[in-house]
């Protein structure tokens, strides 16, 4: 089934290569749904998300012929890498990726990772949504896309140890949001 996916994968790409709407379209179809999940991690506004997206397939068809497939998974990640850098570029030129300071009692917590197990998937990404603009993006970059402090300095042109802080400051804030989410939780003694 992998070799047919694979296969599937591969003359899709050669048939978008040469201009197939239907390729293209297929294309589009299967991915649009992962894409726009990755466009969200960065961007919160739905519309700036559609318009991003929008922007990514442009510059994604108008790249096929220049991909090379390396096996399955391959245009899956050239293509998220393009999303990340449209909005990363949305971000920047909209004045968005500021990276902003703990204040009080939240810059001392020497925050112990909270426990998850039991908080459904679409909270956690919510609260991950709910954190200031730069400490979700190098959350993301760093521990959903698993880029390493060089490269998001790079990518971000900030330093090294200014994205080591700001990791280290949105896993204080989001444990503080996990214990706030599950206290919420808890049975009221009456």
């Amino acid at each position: 089934m992998a070799d047919d996916a694979k296969y599937s994968e591969q003359l899709l790409l050669r048939g978008a290569v040469n201009g197939d709407r239907a390729a293209l379209k297929a294309i589009y179809g299967h991915y649009i749904g992962y894409l726009t999940a990755v466009c969200s991690r960065y961007i919160a506004n739905d519309e700036d998300v559609k318009d991003i997206l929008q922007e990514c397939f442009i510059k994604i068809f108008s790249s096929l012929k220049n991909f090379e497939y390396r096996g399955a998974g391959s245009l899956k990640g050239w293509m998220a890498r393009i999303v990340i850098n449209e909005a990363l570029s949305f971000m920047r030129s909209n004045n968005r990726l500021v990276f902003t300071e703990l204040t009080g009692a939240e810059t001392d917590i020497a925050y112990e990772e909270p426990d998850t197990d039991q908080i459904p998937p679409s909270v956690i990404h919510q609260l991950i949504c709910d954190l200031p603009t730069g400490y979700r993006t190098i959350f993301n970059l760093y521990v959903i896309e698993g880029r390493t402090h060089r490269d998001i300095a790079a990518m971000l042109n900030i330093k090294e140890s200014t994205s080591a802080s700001q990791l280290h400051r949105a896993k204080a804030m989001l444990a503080i949001k996990i214990r706030q989410y599950q206290s919420s939780l808890e049975p009221v003694s009456i």
